[in-house]
This record gives structure tokens, C-alpha cells and sequence, in this order.
């Protein structure tokens, strides 16, 4: 049995998870967060709304496929230990941009790096989360 009122919450504590979830990835480039953290708060706003909703209404708002999304991020984090190749220096050593952002501070490769972390954590909980039988 679905609660109505658990679905319609979140509804609403979706998007907030999420950009929640976004705040702690960009946050964890100076202070604690990250890749990881940040990918568990929006694998548990998806697995939050699995268990309102069911499997079949969240693969429907989940707009990407959770292996796809663990290939991007796998790649992600290689391409960041491969830019210092190209400049001389060790692998994964940090490069960092000459421009600064706003609110996320100049572009690197740890950056880079820790939206490797947070796709691969996203995806693989997704993952797991989707292939579960949850009782209706």
C-alpha cells in the first residue's frame, strides 16, 4: 500500500535532496563532503522515493541508466590523473585553473575527480536500489 501522504512528500524532498546533495559535492572542495557523500544523499533521495512510490514510478523520474552513469564517472576520475600527464607532472597530481567561480571556486582536477566519485556512487546505489523486490 502506498501512503499518500509519504508520496507527496517526496515530491517535495526530491529536488531538495538533490541540490542538497549537489551543495555537499561542490562543498567538499574545502571542507568536509564531497564525490561520496554527496552521491549517497542523491541515492537516498531516490531510494526515499522508491519506497513512497514504487520501483517502476522511480525508474520513470530517474532519466539515466545507473551502469551508464558508473561508466561516466569511472571515466570521469581517469580523465582527471590524466590531465597531469600531458603537462609533465605525476599522475593525479592537482591542476588547478587560473579562473575562480563564484560559489565553486577555480575548476581542478580534484574537482573533476570528485564528480567521478559522486556518478559512480549514484549509479551504483541506484543500482542496487532498482533491483530490489520492495513489497507494494
Amino acid at each position: 500500500m502506498i501512503s499518500i501522504i509519504l508520496s507527496t512528500a517526496t515530491r517535495i524532498l526530491l529536488p531538495i535532496l538533490l541540490l542538497f546533495s549537489v551543495f555537499i559535492l561542490i562543498r567538499g572542495h574545502h571542507e568536509p563532503g564531497g564525490g561520496f557523500v554527496g552521491g549517497l544523499i542523491a541515492s537516498m533521495a531516490f531510494a526515499l522515493y522508491t519506497i513512497a512510490n514504487g520501483i517502476t514510478h522511480a525508474r520513470q523520474i530517474f532519466p539515466f541508466n545507473p551502469n551508464l552513469l558508473i561508466i561516466c564517472g569511472l571515466s570521469f576520475a581517469l580523465i582527471s590523473g590524466l590531465f597531469s600527464l600531458f603537462t609533465g607532472a605525476p599522475g593525479f597530481t592537482s591542476l588547478w585553473g587560473s579562473y575562480e567561480f563564484p560559489i565553486i571556486g577555480p575548476l581542478s582536477t580534484p574537482l573533476l575527480f570528485d564528480i567521478g566519485v559522486y556518478l559512480v556512487v549514484l549509479g551504483a546505489s541506484t543500482s542496487i536500489i532498482f533491483t530490489l523486490k520492495l513489497k507494494q
